[in-house]
């Protein structure tokens, strides 16, 4: 037991002894502030918060407008009185009703169209002509009405163009001409409400100009006069 004692005592000195002898050596070397400096220099500095100039609106100048040489000695136009003219108003067309779609059958209209084809018959020759027979899709719904592939070929322009329908009445109505799908598209919606076309419905087209047709309506529902 006593043994062990002076052993313990003797290690404890060693080490103390040790200890000093690293101090001693240490501050000869400088190491302390060595390892200070390193841990100053490692140490993250919080980075300075960047300051924001506030903008500066800056007036415009309208008078000094850049300006053509032939207007520079004349004054600069007001728009504000300018009188803005009122657009026509637009036509207002009540939508169909799809769910209650009538549909000719084929006895009224095949009837319809030999009468269409009669008048066809009787109309002037000079001018080129076409029996078109409605159906839903012309009429109700998505409106589109194509027209015989020969007679645009033949008879109506290689690229899209306004075409004016004249009713029996003298009503113009100006529609969409699409060259490559051949058919009319915007504003044959306004004119097949506007006359109230139903399913089965033949139509004469009489070409009297280039680009504008004379349409003849005869009823399916109507009786021959």
């Amino acid at each position: 037991m006593v043994e062990s004692k002076k052993k313990m005592l003797a290690y404890e000195e060693s080490r103390l002894k040790r200890l000093e002898e690293n101090k001693k050596r240490m501050e000869e070397l400088n190491l302390n502030k060595l390892v200070q400096a390193v841990r100053t220099a490692t140490s993250p500095k919080p980075s300075p918060m960047k300051k924001v100039k506030p903008r500066v609106k800056q007036e415009i100048d309208r008078s000094a407008v850049r300006r053509s040489n032939r207007v520079a000695d004349k004054p600069p136009p007001n728009y504000k009185d300018v009188p803005i003219e009122p657009l026509g108003k637009p036509r207002s067309y009540k939508r169909r009703d799809l769910l209650n779609r009538v549909y000719a059958d084929d006895e009224d209209r095949q009837y319809a169209i030999e009468r269409a084809e009669q008048l066809q018959s009787e109309i002037d020759a000079d001018f080129p002509s076409f029996v078109k027979p409605m159906l839903q899709s012309h009429v109700t719904g998505g409106f589109w009405l194509g027209l015989p592939v020969h007679f645009c070929n033949t008879h109506l322009p290689k690229r899209d163009e306004f075409v004016t329908l004249i009713d029996e009445n003298e009503d113009e109505f100006v529609t969409k001409y699409l060259a490559l799908k051949r058919g009319l598209s915007g504003g044959w919606r306004g004119f097949a409400i506007d006359h109230e076309l139903v399913d089965g419905d033949a139509l004469v087209f009489q070409l009297i100009e280039p680009t504008k047709f004379k349409v003849y309506i005869i009823r399916v529902n109507q009786a021959e006069d």
